[in-house]
């Protein structure tokens, strides 16, 4: 599996940047190669229990001045269900979802703003304090 961009957010606040290419959602633990490190580091272990979400972004800067948008454009398509999700630091998220089962870890929501630096993210279901389909 070839490496990808994530930005890990744990529960308590402690950010990540780096790369995985051993995430699964299934799997309580994968490893982290932070972005200072050497590429032929192994990385550091993240256990899912421990974390708020796995963002899988475009670029780690990112652009921390972009409001997001949180409805669909007109016109815009998507795949999926329209969810909203508020965490438990009150950070709220709006996207889609092929696949919310409360009964598991967590499941991916895909941005509605085409803009975001997200790609995807990978919410992890016990950091979160709402849940509602739009």
């Amino acid at each position: 599996m070839e490496p990808v961009k994530v930005v890990i957010r744990y529960a308590n606040g402690k950010l990540i940047k780096g790369y995985t290419n051993d995430f699964f959602p299934n799997k309580p633990m994968f490893h982290v190669r932070p972005i200072e490190s050497r590429p032929t580091d192994k990385g550091v272990e993240v256990y899912l229990g421990e974390l708020k979400a796995v963002f899988f972004v475009k670029d780690f800067m990112g652009n921390p001045k972009y409001n997001e948008k949180k409805h669909l454009t007109e016109g815009q398509q998507t795949s999926g269900k329209q969810v909203e999700v508020k965490f438990t630091d009150n950070e709220v998220l709006v996207g889609t979802t092929l696949g919310y089962d409360p009964s598991r870890p967590g499941f991916f929501i895909t941005p509605i703003d085409p803009q975001s630096n997200n790609l995807r993210v990978f919410v992890v279901s016990a950091a979160l304090s709402n849940f509602r389909f739009l």
